[in-house]
């Protein structure tokens, strides 16, 4: 168990930097991150730069009559303004569906769509040009309402095909079954965004060739490359792209944001262009979480074991479709959570309206009905007068059992393992009144309260959450690794395009070279298009993929070395290994240095690590023998005081048991855990995007609150291994789970505080106190 990462003594630091598999070395980027030495995509800078603005709708639905650009081009400073009509190749893109456009032409779908982009030597003569353009739009009805639009064929259709992006039923056994207890509730989750502190940056250079180079903050570079290449009209090798460094993501930087729009400025004026989104236009310019509606019935005997789950879950994409069409597999194939349900229907949509896209963020798919089903456990403990936790524990799906798909686990889920360890947490200690801490209260130093009118609750939540690529999808990594002899050592190199967007693949690369290799010295080369795929850093993919690509690569990099010892000394291949920098025989021994075997030679390997075939879900029915690679569990409990007077909440602890499968950074486990648990509280309690007529009415860290560090409690971290026999090393994921599980046990606890019906998160104090008029 580990409350928190261990204190280092400063004797310990140079060592700390090495490690291998299973241990915790610091990262590279740390301190300079601690300093505020750390340079993020918005610190490039290139000589004769210039600065880009990009125009954006006003309205969430309008038709575009004109665009006049005259008045921004005679404004003095003034490089380049661009249209639609601009575009060089396709003006369409997207991440599965390419149907969001790279400029607007006829009409826009959401308020903040781009419409226009201007190049000028400063960035204030470049937004003085952007007012000066003059968009003549017809304002029409904009689509709000996800549900209705799903169904109601009379609305207005946001794309000629329609407002249904997908739709997805799952059926198990008997869709029609009955049970002697009955719960069910309508549920809803607000729009959450990612909240990453570095906004969407990024600096693009023309290059001799009639290329572009791109230096951004993003989490797949190769999925940037083939879009933006598309739509500038150029082959893929001449829009090159490097990684430049990233100030968080959890999936808002999967979609383009500046990539296409800065390149062509760059390529119209010959010049480099850098581009910073202010933090309202950051809002507008990025997905954000899916709003969601479900309705949800559990049915279960008298003994507490669930008989059915019927669901029906909507999910609001806004006006494109991005990762729509995966939040509605997600969220129809877990949509019953970590439980053995014999009997299931469950329906998913996924719409278009005019709302801001929504797309991928951290537990993708899987934190809407987490909500849903976990309020349903707890309805169903409260109506068979069970324990919530023992109700969970009954039901619980094990290795060998399957999920609503009709897919086997064919690995350790030990979901009853993880509730029994986190109940058995130590619980944090009750107030003392004599030594009163108003800061400890909710409210904290406003004062609104010294303990009168606060009450205590404890709540429980549970989830699971596919790992990596789905339904068919052909999920692989690339690495290229190089062995060489430098200044008398061994030393290594690891190239990959895996996006470090601060969960740590950096470290994890070396780790794994180290550990296959037997050297210390190991450089991970700068992320860029110019080696293989490796995907995106989301679905909490990196470690299992990336991972298993380095691993694979350093495999064929020490078989070439020890065929070549095998050789020189007579030894069998399978008595040698390689261990600090030497080449070591079972039988006999040190035989000798690594480097005295390379001499001048280099030797490199690539190769690409594909996960275990998926396969789709059947239209029909949702059946599929394996749907999702790979799944991952959490347990959370939570305890929070509530003043029920003004509906204020403070989260006490925030405990969570989680198997990683294999802990390849210990420390870095749990810090991820750590991060995601904060944010899963974030959505309980704060965060949430207001969205009104289509328009967002709190763009601002002013309005849309997140937690600090005097809202984020001490948290109890128990980090289990129960190795997937099929993964590098055995890993599973880890960021996304706790993310999905500390949201229903905050909510949880909120209502064991107040004994409200509490059905949508966040909770806000109306929720909690009724203020009347």
């Amino acid at each position: 168990m580990n409350d928190h990462a261990p204190a280092r003594s400063p004797q310990d630091l140079d060592d700390a930097i090495a490690g291998g598999i299973g241990e915790s070395p610091i990262r590279p980027d740390g301190a300079l991150k601690v300093r505020g030495e750390y340079a993020y995509s918005s610190d490039l800078w290139a000589e004769d730069m210039l600065w880009g603005v990009t125009l954006r709708s006003p309205h969430p639905s309008a038709r575009i009559r004109s665009i006049d650009v005259s008045g921004a081009l005679k404004t003095p400073g003034v490089y380049a303004v661009l249209t639609h009509e601009d575009v060089p190749g396709d003006n369409l893109y997207g991440l599965k569906d390419v149907d969001q456009p790279v400029l607007a032409s006829d009409v826009v779908r959401y308020k903040g769509e781009a419409v226009a982009l201007v190049a000028a030597d400063h960035p204030e003569t470049a937004r003085r040009a952007r007012e000066r353009i003059d968009v003549d739009y017809e304002v029409l009805e904009p689509v709000t309402d996800a549900e209705r639009a799903a169904h109601d064929e009379t609305l207005p259709k946001v794309h000629p095909d329609g407002n249904l992006v997908r739709y997805q039923p799952i059926l198990k056994g008997d869709p029609e079954a009955t049970a002697e207890v009955v719960v069910s509730g309508t549920y809803t989750l607000g729009m959450q965004d990612q909240a990453f502190l570095g906004p969407e940056s990024g600096l693009a250079i023309p290059a001799e060739d009639g290329g572009v180079d791109l230096y951004l903050a993003t989490q797949d570079l190769h999925s940037d490359q083939a879009q933006t290449a598309r739509a500038l009209g150029l082959p893929q090798e001449k829009v090159r792209m490097t990684l430049s460094g990233v100030g968080g993501a959890f999936g808002g930087r999967e979609d383009l944001s500046i990539q296409v729009h800065v390149c062509m400025l760059a390529l119209r004026t010959g010049k480099p262009v850098k581009m910073v989104y202010d933090r309202e236009e950051s809002f507008y310019g990025h997905v954000h979480r899916h709003p969601a509606t479900m309705y949800y019935e559990h049915g279960a005997d008298a003994d507490g074991r669930l008989v059915y789950v019927r669901a029906k879950l909507y999910f609001d994409g806004g006006a494109y479709s991005s990762k729509t069409p995966v939040v509605v597999g997600n969220g129809t194939t877990l949509g019953v959570g970590p439980y053995v349900v014999p009997n299931v229907r469950i329906e998913g949509w996924g719409v278009y309206t005019n709302n801001p896209p929504c797309g991928a963020m951290r537990g993708l798919g899987a934190v809407q009905p987490a909500l849903a089903y976990e309020a349903q456990l707890d309805k169903l403990a409260e109506a068979l007068d069970m324990d919530p936790v023992d109700v969970r524990i009954r039901n619980a799906i094990s290795r060998g059992e399957s999920i609503a798909t009709g897919q086997v686990l064919d690995y350790p889920a030990p979901v009853a393992e993880l509730l029994e360890r986190v109940r058995a947490l130590p619980m944090p200690p009750e107030r003392d009144g004599t030594e009163l801490d108003i800061r400890e209260l909710p409210g904290g130093a406003s004062n609104t309260t010294h303990g009168e009118g606060v009450y205590r609750g404890v709540g429980y939540g549970v989830c699971i959450k596919n790992i990596c690529y789905a339904e068919g999808a052909d999920d692989y990594s690339t690495a290229r690794v190089r062995l060489q002899a430098l200044g008398g050592e061994p030393a290594a190199m690891v190239h990959t395009a895996a996006a470090e967007v601060g969960q740590g693949v950096v470290t994890v690369q070396q780790q794994i070279t180290r550990s296959e290799l037997g050297v210390e010295r190991v450089t991970v080369h700068p992320n860029d298009t110019d080696v293989g795929k490796a995907g995106s850093s989301s679905a909490s993919r990196q470690t299992y993929m990336t991972g298993g690509a380095v691993k694979t690569a350093c495999e064929a990099v020490r078989r070439r070395l020890l065929d070549r010892v095998a050789e020189r000394f007579g030894e069998a291949f399978g008595d040698l290994s390689l261990a600090g920098g030497k080449i070591v025989s079972a039988s006999t021994g040190v035989l000798t240095e690594i480097v005295d075997v390379l001499g001048d030679e280099v030797i490199e390997e690539t190769r690409e690590y594909h996960h275990r075939e998926t396969y789709p879900m059947d239209a029909e029915d949702g059946s599929s023998e394996r749907v999702q690679v790979q799944h991952a569990f959490s347990a959370h409990r939570a305890v929070v005081d509530v003043d029920v007077e003004l509906g204020l909440v403070k989260v006490v602890a925030l405990d969570c048991s989680q198997d990683v499968g294999k802990a390849v950074n210990p420390d870095a486990v749990v810090g991820q855990i750590q991060g995601g648990s904060a944010q899963g509280l974030g959505l309980a309690v704060m965060e949430e995007i207001r969205v009104g007529d289509g328009a967002i009415r709190n763009p601002s860290f002013t309005d849309y609150l997140i937690p600090t560090i005097l809202d984020t409690p001490p948290m109890k971290i128990d980090v289990i291994e129960r190795g997937d026999p099929n993964s590098p090393y055995g890993v599973r994921g880890v960021g996304e789970p706790p993310t999905i599980s500390s949201t229903p046990a905050v909510v949880a606890a909120v209502r064991a505080a107040t004994g409200k019906d509490l059905t949508h998160v966040p909770v806000s104090p109306e929720h909690v106190v009724d203020f009347g008029e």
